[in-house]
């Protein structure tokens, strides 16, 4: 009997490996290729797993001593739709690939690899209308520190809703200088694969928990026509261009991010040199949130529309060594919002501002706001509630640059309610009082007003304490002079309002 047990359960083993074999032959070719050899290994595994679940091993043909050996023990042909069933996690580890977390070798081939096996897995329909949804696929870096050679791209446009995170990408010297480390633009052999103009390229992509070193040889992120990325929780340096380009799309949304050329925490003896941008936006419709800013020639330049700033402290490079913190430059259609920021010894410059807003800021070190005119044309701008303080050098705390061209057309701008110390305070509303005894009396405004030769709107009282009633006009607004007449001597006081702007 014991004889006769061993050799059925030989032939049992038997069997089963020879079940096994045959259904990984049939499954899998000799050879797999590189495309699809983590799908290979998925379905080989859940099929191995599928022989050892407790429902098969409860199912499982008992032996008996009694039973014939001659009939055979009925082996299940494997189901497709079995196989259709199997869960493929989208995790993409680019250690898996080859790629070196110590950062000793190059390892740009497998981050790609990585890019392109998430870009091509599977999808989950669309989002925008030629964008395949790849259902929150994910690039780990683990951890690592990564050294490249070139640009990762990823290899199609037309896909969304994936993230890389969790590392750090360092170029090499051999990177390309005018190139960045992630480039979401379409690759150089593809080109923009849709062909409508309004056709976005890239849609809901994520580039989260970054360090990004350019190693001075180009910029770090760079964001061509598309929408919906986000980039958050990065440290982006050693950039020459720029530390982020976006361009042309909408709804790039930055946050919690640090950039700068150079790693310094402010008196860098080299400041003077600094050169390069932190983030330079040339889209619409984008956000700064939470972003410092601590060593470029500028910190953030803006040539679209409708752009928001809030949390964002520069200290890039100092106006007085030629820096700017955030330059506005599209004249006529500015549409920017700026507001909770902290200008670090660094100013803004906004050429020709319309519908332009600063609110609820601090600027430190003299550091101001610049009013350039190109065309001449100032109109919605509100710079109302922010805190400047200087080093009593009289730097106003708004200034007019009409060194191209004076500003002519001046509508509803107001500049008020700001909290100056060691700056000349301006504004475009202003009280003045005087006292004497006469027939005139004249309020000189030009230290405060902040165009020259513009009062709009006047309210004054005139007060006297003799008992005569005498009657008295507002004479002259020329040249921000309120000049008031009686018409007899009196000693008076006289209480004066004026406004640049138009009323509402």
């Amino acid at each position: 009997m014991a004889r006769k047990s061993l050799a059925c359960s030989l032939l049992l083993g038997m069997a089963c490996s020879i079940v096994i074999g045959a259904y990984e032959d049939s499954l899998y070719p000799r050879t797999i290729s590189s495309d699809n050899y983590h799908e290979a290994i998925q379905r080989l595994q859940s099929f191995k797993s599928s022989l050892t679940t407790p429902d098969s091993i409860a199912s499982a043909p008992s032996l008996s001593p009694f039973s014939s050996l001659s009939a055979p023990v009925p082996v299940p042909a494997p189901s497709p739709l079995s196989l259709q069933g199997v869960n493929y996690p989208r995790v993409y580890h680019v250690t898996s690939y080859g790629a070196d977390p110590t950062g000793s070798s190059d390892s740009t081939e497998a981050l790609l690899a990585a890019i392109e096996d998430a870009a091509k897995g599977p999808s989950e329909g669309y989002l925008m209308q030629g964008i395949k949804n790849l259902g929150g696929s994910q690039i780990n870096l683990e951890g690592g520190n990564y050294l490249i050679s070139q640009p990762l791209r990823l290899p199609v446009a037309g896909v969304g809703n994936l993230m890389i995170h969790g590392g750090t990408i360092r170029a090499s010297d051999g990177f390309p200088a005018d190139s960045y480390i992630i480039d979401l633009s379409p690759s150089s052999n593809e080109g923009n694969i849709n062909s409508s103009s309004d056709s976005y390229n890239f849609e809901y992509i994520t580039l989260k928990d970054l360090l990004l070193d350019s190693n001075f040889r180009g910029g770090g992120i760079s964001v061509i026509n598309s929408l919906r990325i986000s980039i958050d929780n990065c440290y982006i340096t050693h950039f020459t261009t720029n530390g982020i380009l976006v361009e042309k799309g909408h709804e790039t949304y930055i946050r919690n991010t640090f950039l700068g050329q150079h790693i310094t925490a402010g008196g860098d003896k080299n400041e003077r040199n600094f050169s390069g941008t932190g983030i330079n936006l040339q889209g619409n419709d984008n956000a700064v949130t939470d972003v410092v800013i601590f060593s470029a020639a500028i910190g953030i330049i803006v040539t679209g529309q409708a752009n928001a700033f809030s949390g964002v402290h520069c200290y890039n490079k100092a106006t007085g060594f030629g820096g700017t913190g955030i330059y506005l430059k599209l004249p006529g259609l500015t549409q920017t919002r700026i507001v909770n920021s902290y200008m670090d010894y660094t100013n803004i410059v906004v050429e020709d501002p319309v519908q332009f807003h600063v609110s609820s800021c601090f600027f430190l070190g003299d550091a101001n706001i610049v009013l350039k005119s190109k065309n001449g044309v100032i109109n919605g701008v509100d710079i109302v509630d922010n805190l400047f303080s200087g080093s009593d050098h009289g730097v106003e705390i708004v200034q007019l640059d009409q060194s191209n061209n004076p500003f002519h057309q001046i509508e509803r701008v107001t500049v008020d309610r700001n909290n100056a110390r060691g700056m000349k305070l301006k504004a475009t509303v202003a009280k003045g009082s005087m006292q004497g005894n006469g027939t005139s009396w004249t309020v000189d405004f030009n230290n405060v007003l902040l165009f020259p030769n513009l009062i709009k709107h006047v309210q004054y009282s005139l007060s006297t304490p003799g008992s005569t009633f005498p009657n008295h006009i507002l004479r002259n607004v020329s040249e921000n002079r309120v000049v008031i007449e009686t018409n007899e001597a009196v000693p008076a006081s006289v209480f004066v309002t004026v406004d640049q702007s138009e009323t509402s």
